[in-house]
């Protein structure tokens, strides 16, 4: 069974700065181009049936988009992927979840048939260890590929992936901004040494940030429960604020960085020292069976092959043995 996590991801896109960040930074440019952000209205809630065993969290959030003289509404369907490894049936999920708000939107009276369904763009976002290698459109689970006079009538509904992991530190580095700091933090977690630098980059990036104070609270609650998450070692009870409190932080990070390198050391020296008791077994294990042999050789009662298969010895060794003690 997959394993599952709470990213804490929930929370920071609840608020609209960060859905923006998400959209300008990690959406296609050409769709981002045309929302007006300023717009961003939350509609997050349950609308979701019982179909699969969930492990995510979903976050809506409806914004104004305008193109060739026309203003509409469009929804942004942000579902947070827990699972840490690649679940082939997304496509299938997010055509259910799509399908599940289209009739809470009618359900509630927000559209009716006759004025129809309003666009939507759903996107998954994933930070598992293991790439994203799954389909992103439902019709690349039909197979084998149909007819086509069938190909239209076939389900068709395309999600747009955000997998944290493809993402090298450089081109976070291009994108401006305190979400890709926070992406980059959870990418740099997976090798300790890089993490503080990570931790670095985020803080300066809330400071430069017009909303620095709201997002400092912010992102300082999303850190300590990540840091809680991936089980550091450390007192978070101090640090309330990743600006005021960013030298505790290092002092911390660093704490739990040299304690970790010396259990590393202590591990490997265990691992030494028991690789070397198993290869003194084994030389112990393989004179023993040389003696036999030649004690077997010199009484001159069985052939080689029968003393190689009486004292596990291959029929080279005891060729060899049998030619030095001829000598």
């Amino acid at each position: 069974m997959a394993k599952h996590h709470d990213t804490g991801y929930k929370e920071l896109f609840s608020h609209p700065e960060f859905v923006q960040q998400l959209i300008e930074g990690f959406a296609p440019p050409e769709i981002a181009a045309l929302m007006d952000f300023s717009t961003l209205k939350n509609h997050s809630g349950n609308y979701i049936t019982p179909l699969f065993e969930e492990r995510f969290e979903d976050v809506v959030w409806s914004v104004h988009v305008h193109w060739q003289g026309v203003t509409e509404r469009l929804f942004l369907y942000l579902l947070i992927e827990f699972q840490s490894t690649v679940d082939p049936t997304m496509p299938l999920r997010m055509l259910h979840y799509v399908a599940c708000f289209y009739q809470h939107l009618l359900k509630t009276k927000v559209t009716t048939p006759a004025q129809g369904l309003p666009p939507i763009l759903p996107i998954v976002l994933y930070n598992g260890l293991e790439r994203w290698q799954a389909a992103e459109d439902i019709d690349e689970l039909v197979r084998p590929t149909p007819p086509a006079f069938l190909r239209a009538y076939q389900p068709h509904l395309r999600y747009h992936l955000i997998d944290e992991g493809r993402y090298t530190p450089e081109q976070l580095g291009l994108i401006d901004s305190p979400l890709s700091a926070v992406f980059g933090v959870e990418i740099a977690s997976r090798k300790r040494a890089s993490l503080q630098a990570a931790v670095d980059r985020l803080v300066r990036l809330i400071q430069a940030d017009p909303n620095k104070t709201r997002l400092d609270r912010l992102i300082t609650r999303w850190l300590k429960r990540h840091l809680q998450r991936l089980g550091a070692q450390i007192d978070l009870t101090q640090i309330h604020s990743l600006v005021e409190d960013k030298t505790m932080l290092a002092e911390n990070l660093e704490t739990w960085a040299q304690r970790e390198r010396q259990e590393g050391r202590l591990e490997g020296r265990q691992e030494g020292e028991q690789i070397g008791m198993q290869k003194g077994e084994q030389i112990g294990m393989q004179k023993t069976a040389q003696a036999t042999a030649r004690n077997l050789i010199a009484l001159g009662l069985l052939n080689d092959a029968q003393i190689a298969q009486a004292t596990g010895l291959s029929m080279a060794q005891v060729e060899a043995l049998r030619s030095l003690d001829s000598h």
